[in-house]
């Protein structure tokens, strides 16, 4: 059993519905096992100074489990391992300074809570030593080793209020609505909220969608009386032959944004079926808000798991729910892949029984 007295706990990357729920379990578990929590602000960055760095206790997380976003702020965080920072004491590499700041500070160890790149980053920093456990934290669902992240539950829930309100202006002005959601190189948001909204058809990244499959299903639809349709689209798709669409191209130390597809699907549908046809971006929207009782339950219980695995000395790992469970996987099996929508997916197979297109 480890002596661990005093643990850093930081958010990195995107922010997601649950994020406090799991900054609260990991303060009060620590707490609970003697153990003092030092609150990091602004993901790694936090550790470039002593004064963004606070101490944290059962009293500071008083009721912040129901609230979205995260108390310690959050950045997505460039290449810390190219970069180079002024400090008040100069300039310094910035890994180095991080993983000095970490001893200066007296940290027995560091929970870090990200998606993949910022899981990326604390696996490399565990590489130079600093023992680390990774909490996996992704709207779009797509980090591989865990079933779930906590804030795709809420994020699907979201989508899915939002398609339900959508089918009935669909309706009254016999209208296809393409709803684009997000997900960025996986398709499970579209995928959970298309079928849990009952959309006509879902367009995600593992299959390069064709516009004429999908016009045919509106065709067959206007033929039995349903003279509107709900189309899903994850922003990362793409048609068969073609490319992502994008808002920004990849620059130095930071990652494309993807986004438009949504337009350009309600654009093409209009031309090739003449039906008036809208396009809704929920965006950010899906990353807000009070996370669901599950979010809540699972962020808790990755929280507690990673205390832990802390107080066990199992560092260079990441929690993961294998349901029932939650279990601790190597970081190295987890960095750098995405776990995607497999073409064998029972929800996937389940959607095309419905008769739902993929195009």
């Amino acid at each position: 059993m480890s002596s661990i007295a005093r643990i850093g706990v930081l958010t990195g990357g995107g922010d997601a519905p649950g994020l406090n729920a799991v900054i609260r379990a990991v303060v009060k578990s620590a707490y609970n096992n003697g153990i003092e929590s030092l609150g990091v602000e602004d993901s790694f960055d936090g550790l470039l100074e002593h004064s963004r760095c606070r101490t944290m206790t059962p009293k500071d997380v008083r009721g912040i489990m129901r609230l979205g976003g995260t108390v310690l702020g959050t950045i997505n965080t460039g290449n810390p391992f190219s970069g180079i920072v002024e400090t008040s004491e100069g300039q310094r590499a910035y890994a180095d300074r991080v993983v000095e700041m970490f001893h200066r500070l007296g940290l027995g160890a560091l929970v870090v809570i990200g998606g993949d790149g910022t899981l990326a980053i604390a696996h490399q920093f565990a590489e130079r030593g600093v023992p680390i456990v990774g909490v996996p934290k992704t709207i779009d669902n797509d980090i591989v080793g865990t079933t779930n992240c906590f804030g795709f539950d809420t994020a699907v829930a979201f989508a899915t209020d939002a398609i339900d309100r959508l089918h009935t202006t669909a309706e009254a002005h016999r209208r296809i609505i393409v709803v684009e959601v997000m997900g960025r190189y996986a398709g499970w948001i579209a995928l959970h909220a298309g079928v849990a909204g009952g959309a006509d058809a879902i367009l995600i990244p593992e299959i390069p969608f064709r516009l004429d499959a999908v016009v045919e299903r509106l065709r067959e639809r206007d033929k039995w009386g349903a003279h509107f349709s709900i189309v899903v689209v994850a922003e990362g798709a793409f048609p068969a032959g073609g490319r992502l669409s994008l808002i920004e191209e990849a620059t130095a130390g930071h990652v494309e944004r993807l986004g438009g597809v949504g337009a350009r699907v309600a654009q093409q549908l209009q031309a090739l079926t003449g039906k008036e046809t809208r396009s809704v971006v929920l965006g950010h929207l899906q990353r807000g808000g009070a996370p669901t009782s599950f979010d809540r339950v699972l962020a808790t219980r990755f929280g507690a798991k990673a205390i832990d695995l802390v107080r066990q000395g199992e560092f260079g790992t990441m929690v993961a729910f294998d349901p029932p469970d939650i279990i601790a996987r190597p970081l190295a099996e987890v960095v750098g892949k995405t776990k995607t929508v497999p073409p064998d997916s029972d929800l996937l197979l389940t959607a095309k029984a419905l008769g739902i297109t993929f195009g």
